[in-house]
């Protein structure tokens, strides 16, 4: 990699307006708190004027007879707490309205709503009527995430049902008009590319609730799997699971919990698109606390392990990568020196796993994201703790802690990634193990080879490239597969980190590829899905029927920890990076990926950052760059098999430029970088 070392002093600085945001029109997040139905999904039994309830209906009510129902679809994933009215009640007796809800169209139904327990269904909320009333659904009984909403009338007569809506409860610590106020942005040629990364923001926006209104999970322990379930069963959102006003789950209907490996897809994802980092403060804070004295952090928020008393050793280290995370996006120093002795201790934890073969030794079926066979020399486990390490070394240089304990963290690293690339790599699939534990092992996971690439344990970048051959060579028709999950699994969560590994295996056009067919075609586009948000985990076979649980109307719709798409094609695909605290230092690394052109923005507490970036024939023609005043970085492009002129203009109206004459080079891996970049507004020219 050729290297060219120059500074540039710029006067002035174009600043986007965050009251601006390009390309508004994708966002999903509603710009009202009180929603209706779009439309009248199906009716069944004696119904007149259903559609009276729906946005564009009328103000006359809708009529529902004996034993009948309407089911109302809100044309995206949302949640809230419902409310209506009841007019003229024709019948004698008791009458009753019942409500229910569901993500996916697969579980509408006349007994109940989707699920959130182990087993069966939840129950509907049903109320006892009388002319003239209001009916609302208590605070804990907001539904986390549905699209669509059924109304029954299970008794005799007719209820006439006027003004249902909706509460939206999402994002509660935004003002109503400050909903759909996003400070980051994404668009290129591809229009399917450009929903999936707005879908992955309000995926998390869906999954951002408030604190009091945690923990899905109320059967938790009691109903499980085994269970022999008759009847729905009860279900409500009401334990107090962090501090403030916002914390971001791992799920909107289920688990509504702070779990943080999700957060590791979850929380850089948000950083690109409203940059709510006080969510994911008080989400870390949530789980800080929760460490013993021995350093260990815990599997998931309160009152997960409350209940469930479990460890989990790749979360444990999910936890500190958030801590890193957290500081790099904001620059909140004063946040890091005030967990900096937790997140040693729990570093030093970590390294107690290592044993004489330098990498990390875990007990057998340690818990991990509900894949099997997690213990030994593992090597997602592995990769991981390399990947903290050298976070964790980068971190202590910006406290300047030079002590006996940080200092040996290289040593470490350096270590494990010896020893994995001798003791987990098989020449004959180009891939790695899962494990060295004998008789050897056929599992070659998605995880540990994702992460490989990911953390850059692999040893060179040739096997980068074999890793990723490898594993795009096992795709099918619904996305990438994670053996390790048991059963036939796709895991958008681990998936999400593949999606990375191609990029940084320098194949881009893998990247995009499987986002369009996986995220696009699949999880957004098909018809059960709310096509609005991401699910958690499917089968290979395209059913939904996520192996981890045998109660498939409790998988979740809307799961953070699907939504790597939307950092990966800022970080990656527009190669928009801050690489110190809150963008002090960048890096403009655009990768095409097929793509003709790609724009990303996103502002920190320094101010606003954007790429602009177009081509084509595979190569890139032009980058137009804006970052702010006082930050300093790198543009780098991709060799092709051509010599190019690289042209570098600023657009602050000084007589700054520059050329420099690239050679041809390796086009898969190999990038041309010039550093010292001052922060300005930038224009590179590409000729070849």
């Amino acid at each position: 990699m050729i290297f060219s070392h120059f500074s540039i002093s710029l006067l002035s600085l174009y600043v986007v307006s965050a009251k601006a945001i390009p390309y508004e029109d994708y966002i999903l997040t509603p710009n009202s708190r009180t929603l209706t139905p779009v439309s009248v999904f199906n009716i069944n039994g004696s119904v007149t004027n259903a559609e009276a309830l729906t946005a564009t209906g009328s103000s006359n009510p809708a009529t529902v007879g004996p034993s009948s129902a309407i089911t109302y679809d809100f044309g995206k994933n949302i949640a809230g707490i419902v409310s209506f009215n009841v007019g003229t009640i024709d019948g004698d007796g008791d009458q009753f309205i019942g409500i229910s809800f569901t993500e996916s169209s697969l579980w509408i139904s006349d007994k109940g709503c989707d699920a959130t327990a182990d087993g069966g269904i939840d129950e509907a909320l049903w109320y006892s009527v009388t002319s003239g009333g209001f009916y609302q659904a208590e605070k804990k009984q907001q539904r986390g995430g549905f699209r669509y909403l059924n109304i029954y009338h299970n008794t005799t007569g007719s209820v006439e049902v006027s003004n249902l809506t909706i509460q939206y409860t999402a994002l509660p610590h935004k003002a109503e008009n400050e909903l759909r106020a996003y400070t980051g942005y994404f668009h290129c040629n591809d229009d399917q590319v450009n929903r999936v990364w707005y879908a992955g923001a309000y995926t998390n926006d869906m999954c951002t609730i408030d604190p009091t209104t945690g923990d899905s999970l109320v059967h938790l322990g009691e109903i499980t799997s085994n269970s022999t379930i008759t009847e729905p069963v009860t279900w409500w959102n009401n334990y107090t699971i962090a501090n403030g006003t916002s914390v971001l789950t791992d799920g909107a209907k289920r688990d509504r919990l702070v779990w943080p490996g999700d957060i590791a897809i979850s929380g850089p994802s948000v950083f690109v698109s409203t940059n709510d980092m006080t969510t994911i403060k008080n989400s870390l804070d949530s789980l800080l606390v929760l460490q013993n004295s021995s350093g260990a952090l815990p599997y998931a928020g309160i009152p997960f392990t409350t209940v469930i008393s479990t460890w989990s050793f790749t979360y444990h280290l999910h936890s500190l990568i958030d801590i890193h995370d957290y500081y790099l996006f904001t620059g909140d120093e004063d946040y890091l020196k005030e967990h900096w002795g937790q997140f040693t201790l729990g570093m030093n934890y970590s390294l107690s796993f290592i044993d004489e073969t330098k990498m990390a030794n875990l007990p057998a079926n340690n818990p991990d994201w509900l894949r099997v066979g997690m213990g030994g020399h593992n090597i997602e486990a592995n990769s991981i703790l390399y990947y903290t390490l050298n976070l964790g070394t980068k971190l202590a240089k910006v406290l300047n802690d030079s002590s006996p304990t940080t200092s040996k963290w290289p040593e470490y690293a350096a270590g494990i990634k010896s020893a994995a690339n001798v003791a987990l790599w098989d020449n004959t699939t180009n891939l790695f193990r899962d494990n060295d534990t004998l008789p050897l092992t056929t599992l070659y996971p998605q995880d540990g080879n994702a992460w490989a690439i990911f953390s850059e344990l692999v040893s060179t970048p040739a096997r980068a490239l074999q890793v990723s051959d490898s594993l795009s060579a096992r795709w099918g028709k619904y996305g990438a597969p994670a053996p390790e999950g048991g059963g036939n699994v796709i895991s958008p969560f681990v998936t999400s980190f593949e999606i990375q590994a191609h990029n940084m295996a320098g194949r881009a056009e893998r990247a995009v590829q499987l986002i369009k067919f996986m995220w696009g075609d699949f999880m957004l586009d098909d018809p059960r899905m709310t096509n609005s948000t991401f699910i958690e985990g499917y089968s290979t076979d395209g059913t939904l029927h996520y192996a981890p649980y045998t109660n498939d109307p409790r998988v979740s719709h809307a799961h953070g920890w699907s939504t790597g798409p939307t950092s990966a094609l800022t970080f990656h695909g527009a190669g928009l990076r801050v690489t110190e605290a809150a963008g002090k230092s960048w890096s403009i690394a655009p990768n095409l990926g097929g793509l003709t052109d790609i724009e990303a923005g996103f502002e920190t507490t320094l101010g606003s950052f954007a790429v602009k970036a177009s081509g084509s024939s595979g190569r890139l023609d032009s980058i137009e760059i804006t970052t702010p005043k006082g930050t300093m970085g790198s543009i780098s492009v991709p060799y092709t098999n051509q010599t190019a002129t690289m042209s570098l203009q600023s657009r602050d109206g000084e007589e700054v430029a520059m050329t420099r004459q690239i050679a041809a080079g390796n086009a898969t891996s190999g990038r041309y970088v010039l550093e010292n970049v001052e922060g300005g507004n930038w224009t590179v020219t590409l000729c070849y």
